[in-house]
């Protein structure tokens, strides 16, 4: 029996005005486990109504009671944890022991980093730059925020977004994907319950491109803030443009791995096996794009075809296993996916998975693509599945022409003994982060963004925090 899902607008769930609604489907087994609104024009208006109301005095909370009011939300959600985890299972079929070990820590401390973000706000001093005047700076929360958030992560990039937004005096609108609401709204229900925040400074509004699409063209938020697909992102820009609005993306990435000959062959695959094939692939850091010296290149295609082969998913273990890879999220992605496969160039040589797998659910097979060339459609475009391409490079510079030689900057990673070659090419990567020896882990201190088509902005840190504010000079005659 299917359950019906509602919009979560001033503090409680409401019915959309616009009366349509879209199924929900477990990928684990292919079934619709429930429907969703897919709200209007009146939907997102109503929303961002009740939120710039609410932010009249949101925005005069101190930093203080900022504070206290995330470090309630992130005790209830480890309270409630496991309803969390059971709910992000069934949406996107992650396997719960998984998702509870590896992202319920992160999101909690994450939420208390932004937590204590809050009350450590820093600006330029105080003083007379010009006599006779005193100038200060202060740090201003923007307004009322619109967000959309993707599918991959529904409930950890929720996190990422509506909390330091919100750690800052902002208020929110904020969109999950039309596929995975379901935990976006548990957060929302649990945040009500707990009375950890105002009426109408979180609002959840669930819906399809469209809604996404009136979102952000709608006069209300001064910012708005996705993460979501190129595609996504340049639309986003140009409509947020028309009204002079801050945008905030982050878009996806092609991530490099490049593997020197004097790296550990055993140890770098077991590594990057896990950073290619958590989550199925469907991060945009995965280790997807391995770049490879030459001497070292048969055994490292052996190392991860055998890695590949050994990989667990949810499929074998059962939809509430221990299996590293889950389903794709969706009928459409395993398809994309499967295309690639399908396309793959002759000179590209499949040696592990490159199928789906049982006729149940969206599972894909851990995959390693080996003899790809530069310009391939599979090295060129991401491709989101659980899909590792290998390429061999002749020698630095070209790995690092190859490494940057793609549209996206958002992480990358290196792999080498040698320190000197590490921070060359740390420092000539074109990319937001740089792994090295190391690829996929994240803390709340640092920050996430990307360059190029990897979109602007930062979320984590300081720095992300700080996106979510505005900057005022205030001057004064001090001999007056």
């Amino acid at each position: 029996m299917t359950r019906t899902l509602q919009n979560f607008v001033g503090g409680k769930f409401v019915e959309t005005r616009e009366g349509q609604s879209s199924e929900l489907v477990n990928p684990t087994t292919g079934e619709v486990f429930a429907s969703a609104p897919v709200s209007g024009e009146n939907d997102i208006d109503a929303a961002y109504q009740i939120a710039a109301t609410a932010f009249e005095s949101w925005k005069n909370t101190t930093p203080s009671e900022r504070q206290q009011a995330l470090l309630k939300i992130a005790q209830t959600f480890e309270d409630h944890a496991e309803e969390l985890v059971a709910v992000e299972s069934e949406n996107t079929g992650k396997p719960i022991q998984v998702t509870m070990d590896e992202e319920i820590p992160p999101m909690i401390d994450q939420i208390r980093f932004f937590a204590g973000a809050a009350r450590v706000l820093e600006g330029r001093a105080a003083g007379e730059y010009m006599t006779g005047f005193t100038s200060m700076i202060r740090r201003e929360p923007i307004g009322v925020i619109g967000q959309v958030t993707p599918w991959n992560y529904p409930m950890m990039m929720a996190v990422w977004k509506y909390i330091p937004a919100i750690a800052a005096g902002n208020t929110v609108v904020l969109k999950p994907s039309d596929t995975t609401p379901a935990s976006t709204l548990k957060m929302a229900q649990l945040i009500a319950d707990s009375g950890a925040l105002p009426p109408g400074v979180f609002n959840v509004v669930c819906g399809d491109r469209n809604t996404g699409k009136a979102l952000v063209e709608h006069k209300t938020p001064q910012m708005v803030s996705i993460t979501g697909s190129v595609r996504a992102g340049i639309q986003v820009a140009q409509s947020a443009a028309l009204d002079v609005k801050r945008v905030h993306l982050e878009l996806g990435g092609k991530a490099p791995v490049v593997v020197f000959d004097d790296a550990d062959i055993a140890a770098a695959a077991e590594w990057l096996a896990v950073a290619g094939f958590f989550n199925a692939g469907q991060d945009c850091t995965a280790a997807t794009r391995m770049l490879v010296a030459p001497a070292i290149y048969d055994d490292f295609v052996a190392a991860m075809a055998e890695q590949a082969a050994g990989t667990s998913t949810t499929f074998v273990d059962g939809p509430t296993g221990d299996g590293l890879v889950p389903p794709m999220n969706n009928v459409n992605q395993m398809n994309q996916v499967l295309g690639f496969l399908d396309r793959a160039p002759k000179h590209a040589q499949i040696v592990a998975g490159g199928a789906r797998q049982g006729d149940k659910g969206f599972y894909i097979s851990p995959t390693v693509v080996a003899g790809l060339k530069q310009e391939d459609e599979m090295i060129q475009n991401e491709i989101f599945g659980p899909v590792i391409t290998i390429q061999k490079f002749d020698d630095e510079a070209q790995a690092l022409q190859y490494a940057n030689g793609v549209n996206y900057g958002l992480a990358s990673s290196v792999w080498t003994k040698d320190f000197g070659r590490a921070m060359r090419m740390a420092k000539a990567l074109d990319f937001g982060c740089v792994w090295i020896n190391t690829h996929i882990p994240l803390v709340a201190e640092m920050p996430h963004g990307g360059f190029k088509h990897s979109g602007y902005g930062k979320d984590l840190s300081m720095y992300g925090f700080e996106d979510y504010t505005r900057i005022k000079h205030v001057m004064a005659n001090i001999d007056s």
